[in-house]
């Protein structure tokens, strides 16, 4: 099996990191690309970077879908462009922010999510409001840090993100806490071992996920939302 992970930022340094931690997860008999865009933002920590980084992740879509692959994760906890890259790709396109939530739900009642900085939580309680997980959410807190900060400084993340994970757990009734960014790859199992509870790294949940997807045999539907676009001139 062969799959391949898109970071969809720049960042050389958290692709590097992802790589490390999917290396020691991964199945031995499964074969991992772990790459990035060589164009775009190099971390994402807005709707504006988002939308920047989609056309260039399309296109690493369309190359794994030509070399090959068996499954390809699109690995930045915002799921930007995920339905455009389902509708051209002929191989399951597993979105991290999704296969994540999934996951917590088996695991307890209500999640809480760590995230970047304050602005954040707005866009995150979107995504949960239109996946209609709203009741299941205890609440999203920001660690006060960018995107670029979660992946130079990590003590300093884990540390915040005990202190911020303990309130959840205690004051928002939160049994099981999301590390919200590919940033924070390798910093769950400290918070997981102090606290008692699960602590879902997203690289690690959704790269298994995928594993999982791709041995199933099983891709997205595409009679309906992923329907292949009609094709039609683009003007550049």
């Amino acid at each position: 099996m062969n799959i391949r992970v898109i970071n969809i930022n720049t960042s050389e340094t958290i692709t590097a990191k992802m790589r490390v931690v999917i290396e020691q997860v991964k199945r031995p008999d499964t074969e991992v690309d772990v790459v990035c865009p060589s164009r775009g933002p190099e971390t994402i920590d807005s709707s504006f970077d988002e939308a920047y980084a989609v056309p260039p992740t399309l296109d690493l879509v369309k190359l794994a879908n030509e070399e090959g692959v068996d499954a390809i994760l699109l690995a930045c906890f915002c799921d930007a462009g995920v339905e455009a890259a389902r509708e051209i790709s002929a191989v399951p396109v597993i979105a991290m922010e999704e296969a994540t939530l999934a996951v917590a739900l088996t695991l307890g009642n209500k999640f809480g999510i760590l995230t970047e900085k304050r602005p954040r939580i707005a866009m995150k309680e979107r995504h949960i409001r239109r996946a209609g997980l709203s009741e299941r959410l205890a609440s999203i807190r920001a660690l006060g840090l960018s995107t670029a900060d979660l992946d130079a400084r990590p003590k300093e993340t884990v540390v915040r993100g005990m202190e911020l994970a303990r309130r959840m757990v205690e004051e928002d009734g939160a049994e099981v806490i999301i590390m919200g960014c590919a940033a924070m790859a390798g910093y769950g199992a400290e918070l997981a071992e102090t606290l008692g509870i699960p602590v879902l790294d997203p690289t690690i949940v959704s790269f298994k996920y995928t594993e999982m997807i791709a041995d199933s045999g099983l891709t997205h539907s595409r009679v309906g939302l992923y329907h292949p676009p009609l094709p039609k001139i683009f003007r550049k």
